[in-house]
């Protein structure tokens, strides 16, 4: 399936950044990327509701922008993992700070296990 995009005849910023990352999946695939690589199988798992198709094509698409890194590993069973690039890496501050506004503007959620981390791993 293609992918859908807002019209952006004027260039804008706003509507380049939503057709990236703008539907419900692509932020917590990014989340949960952020501190380490993640096998697609653990991807789906912690991903409730998301089929295997849609997660794919997010994988894809993200990996199209420069978000994301897939690595295959010659092995049998064969292994893939995900990764952030700097790229991907470079967005997180932005979803840190839409937890930190729902956490403010939304007191009855609690999201203090929800937070991500954006130190570095060695």
């Amino acid at each position: 399936m293609a992918r859908k995009l807002i019209e952006n005849k004027d260039f804008c910023s706003m509507l380049h950044t939503m057709n990236i990352i703008g539907n419900k999946w692509k932020p917590i695939i990014l989340y949960l990327l952020a501190n380490k690589s993640v096998r697609f199988g653990k991807l789906l798992f912690f991903m409730e509701g998301v089929s295997r198709k849609v997660l794919t094509d997010q994988l894809r698409e993200l990996e199209d922008d420069g978000f994301i890194l897939r690595q295959k590993f010659g092995e049998v069973p064969p292994r893939v993992e995900y990764s952030l690039t700097e790229k991907g890496k470079s967005f997180l501050p932005v979803l840190k700070q839409m937890c930190e506004w729902t956490i403010k503007w939304n007191p009855e959620i609690s999201f203090m296990d929800c937070k991500i981390v954006l130190e570095a791993e060695d």
